[in-house]
C-alpha cells in the first residue's frame, strides 16, 4: 500500500481528532453511594491523587492569560458501557489485586539542541493557513522545566504509596511512551536518572549560560518566542507577553539549569518505546546521518527567513528535514541563525542504543523491562507477570518515520502467539499509541521493509482474547477511556492518559480489583504533581514545576481538551472477570 505525504497528515489529523473527542458516554454514574462508599473505603492523606484536590484555570486577564487554581477534587464515576452491571454490594465484598501508576509522554527536552526546530511551531500558530498539528510539539514556552515536572511527578507518586480505593501498595510504574523528546543520548539518560534518583542537571552545551531560542541573545532575537527575562534592549516586547499576558520571570533559565537531587521512585518503573523516543522530533529516522551531524553541530536555527512560502517548507520537512536545515545554516538565506556550544552528548540514539541505556543506568528492574531478546536484537516489546496479571507491552513506533504508528509483522506474530498462551493470566496491554492513531503503514524510508501492521487489526487480535480487560496508551497528551465492546459481549477498556509536558500535567492511578461476583472493577484515578498552583519563587524544581504547569496552561496552542471529561478521569470500569 503507497501513501502520500498529504495522505498521511490527513489520516493523523482525523485520528488525532478522533482521539482527541471527549465526550460524556452513556452508562455513566458518578458520585453515586457505590462510588461514594469506594472513595470512603481507603480515605486519600494527600492531595497528589486528585479525590481531594486538583488543579483548574481561573478567570483570563485582559489578554487571555490564566492563573491556576486548586480546587476540590473529583469522586470516581461508574462506567458499564460493555455491559457488566454494577451489582450494588461490590464494594463490600471487593478485593484488591493490583494497583499501579501509569506515566505518558513525560517529554524530557533539551531545548538548546541544535535539531529542536522550534521555528516551525509558527506553522501552528491560530490561523495559519498550514496548521496540520503535526508541528505544535516543535516549541513551548515552558520546555526548558521538564526535567523539573518529571522530579515532581515522581515525589507525587512516592507521596501516594498506595491505591486509594483498594488500599493496595504501587507495584510498579510504567511510561507509555515519548520519555525523551528527539531521541538524543542526554535526553534518554536525562529520564531515567530522574526516574531511578540522584543528582541531575538538565543543561546542555554551555555550563555557563543558557544557549536557546528563550535568552537575551540580542543578535538572535526572535519574539515569536517567550523571553522569560524580557526583551534585549532596544528590543520589542515579544509577542507572548505582547498578544498572551505572559509574565516575566528573571532568573528563570538560570534555575532551570541549576543541578538538584531527584528524588527517584519508591518502585519499580518500566519503560514503553514512543515515537519521540525513536524519531528526530517524533517524526524523521533517526538513521539519517545528517540530521545527527546537526545534532552534534555548532548551529541553531532560531528564525526562518522572511517571505517563505509555509507550505513549501512544510511539504520539505515531511521529504526531507535534513535538507531543509542544511540550506538554512548555509547562508543562502535570511535565516536567523546562532552559534551554540557542541555536545556529543545530544547524538541520536537508534532503539537499540535507547534500549541499552536502561541496562547501563541500573535501578529496578535490570532493564526496566527490556530483555535480554530486546538487548540484542534492537527491539521493544516484551512482557512479565505479576501475580495472575501478565503486562504486555507493545513497540508501536515506525522507524520509517512519521507520528503516526503501527506494528512489524513479526511482532504482531509474537503479539498473537503470547495471547493465545496467556489464558490463565488476566492480561493488561500496553504501547504508545492508541488503536486510532495507528495508521501508519510506511515501509522503507526508515530501512524496515517488514509489512506494517495497523491499529483496527491489532485491536481485532486483541479483542480474539477474552482475557485482555484493558489497553493502556498515551500519545495523544489528551485523558480519555475508550470501551471496546467484543462481539458476542464484553470487551475491553482502552485507557489513554495524557501528557507531563501539556495541561493538565497528569499521571494516572490504575487498581484492579475482583468483585467476586464475576466481574472486575478497574479504578483510575488521576494524579497531580507537587508542584503548587501559584509558585512563590524559584527555588526549588517543584517551584519551577507548579510556573510550568501554570505556563502550560497558557500555550497558545491551544491544549485545552488534555483532560478531557469527567468519564475520562476518575472512573471505574466494570468488566468481566476472565478467570471467573
Amino acid at each position: 500500500m503507497e501513501i502520500s505525504r498529504r495522505q498521511l497528515i490527513r489520516q493523523t489529523i482525523a485520528a488525532g481528532g478522533l482521539a482527541a473527542a471527549a465526550t460524556a458516554l452513556p452508562g455513566v454514574v458518578r458520585g453515586g453511594a457505590a462510588s461514594a462508599a469506594t472513595a470512603a473505603s481507603a480515605p486519600v492523606e494527600n492531595a497528589a491523587a486528585t479525590l481531594q484536590q486538583t488543579f483548574t484555570t481561573g478567570a483570563p486577564n485582559a489578554l487571555g492569560y490564566r492563573k491556576v487554581l486548586a480546587i476540590a477534587g473529583e469522586p470516581h464515576g461508574t462506567r458499564t458501557a460493555l455491559g457488566v452491571a454494577a451489582g450494588p454490594g461490590r464494594a463490600a465484598a471487593r478485593q484488591g489485586l493490583l494497583a499501579f501508576v501509569q506515566l505518558s509522554d513525560v517529554h524530557i527536552v533539551d531545548a538548546q539542541s541544535p535539531l529542536r526546530l522550534e521555528w516551525v511551531d509558527r506553522l501552528e500558530d491560530p490561523g495559519s493557513p498550514v496548521a496540520t498539528g503535526l508541528l505544535t510539539s516543535s516549541y513551548r514556552p515552558h520546555e526548558m522545566l521538564t526535567g523539573q515536572v518529571a522530579d515532581s511527578m515522581v515525589r507525587a507518586i512516592n507521596q501516594v504509596e498506595n491505591g486509594p480505593v483498594t488500599g493496595r501498595p504501587l507495584a510498579l510504574a510504567i511510561q507509555t511512551g515519548d520519555n525523551s523528546d528527539n531521541s538524543q543520548f542526554n535526553e534518554v539518560r536525562w529520564n531515567i536518572g530522574v526516574l531511578n534518583g540522584g543528582p541531575v542537571r538538565f543543561d546542555s552545551g554551555n555550563l555557563t549560560r543558557y544557549e536557546g531560542v528563550a535568552d537575551g541573545n540580542a543578535l538572535t532575537y526572535d519574539t515569536a518566542y517567550w523571553h522569560p527575562d524580557g526583551a534585549p534592549a532596544g528590543k520589542p516586547v515579544d509577542r507572548p507577553r505582547k498578544e498572551y499576558g505572559f509574565p516575566v520571570v528573571p532568573g528563570l533559565l538560570n534555575a532551570a539549569r541549576a543541578p538538584f537531587n531527584a528524588e527517584g521512585l519508591d518502585i519499580p518503573w518500566y519503560s514503553v518505546f514512543g515515537n519521540h523516543d525513536g524519531l528526530v522530533q517524533g517524526n524523521f529516522p533517526t538513521s539519517t546521518l545528517q540530521l545527527n551531524l546537526l545534532a552534534l553541530g555548532a548551529l541553531k536555527v532560531v528564525s526562518p527567513p522572511t517571505g517563505i512560502n509555509p507550505a513549501e517548507v512544510l511539504d520539505n520537512l515531511m521529504s526531507d528535514p535534513a535538507a531543509v536545515i542544511t540550506n538554512l545554516l548555509s547562508g543562502v538565506t535570511n535565516a536567523g541563525i546562532r552559534v551554540v556550544t557542541p555536545d556529543l552528548n545530544r547524538r541520536l540514539l537508534t532503539r537499540k542504543q535507547v534500549v541499552e541505556q536502561h541496562f547501563s543506568m541500573g535501578g529496578a528492574p535490570f532493564g526496566h523491562g527490556f530483555t535480554t531478546a530486546n538487548r540484542q536484537q534492537g527491539t521493544a516489546y516484551y512482557s512479565f507477570d505479576q501475580g495472575s496479571f501478565r503486562f504486555i507491552v507493545m513497540d508501536t513506533v515506525n522507524p520509517n518515520g512519521y507520528a503516526d504508528g503501527s506494528l512489524d509483522k513479526t511482532q504482531f506474530t509474537w503479539l498473537s502467539n503470547l495471547l493465545a498462551a496467556s489464558a490463565d493470566k488476566i492480561v493488561l496491554v500496553f504501547s504508545h499509541h492508541t488503536s486510532d492513531t495507528m495508521g501508519n503503514p510506511l515501509i522503507a524510508t526508515g530501512g524496515s521493509l517488514e509489512t506494517r501492521v495497523t491499529g483496527g487489526a491489532v485491536l481485532t487480535e486483541l479483542l480474539s482474547h477474552p482475557q485482555v480487560i484493558a489497553w493502556i496508551n498515551g500519545h495523544t497528551h489528551t485523558n480519555k477511556i475508550t470501551p471496546r465492546p467484543r462481539t458476542g459481549g464484553g470487551g475491553l477498556w482502552e485507557i489513554t492518559t495524557a501528557s507531563h509536558i501539556d495541561w493538565p500535567q497528569q499521571a494516572r492511578i490504575i487498581e484492579i480489583a475482583d468483585n467476586t461476583d464475576g466481574s472486575l472493577s478497574i479504578f483510575t484515578t488521576m494524579v497531580d504533581h507537587t508542584g503548587p498552583a501559584a509558585n512563590a519563587d524559584l527555588s526549588s524544581p517543584a517551584e519551577l514545576a507548579g510556573l510550568a504547569r501554570e505556563l502550560a496552561a497558557n500555550d497558545w496552542h491551544d491544549h485545552s481538551g488534555g483532560p478531557g471529561t469527567a468519564d475520562d478521569r476518575n472512573v471505574e470500569l466494570l468488566v468481566g472477570n476472565p478467570l471467573a
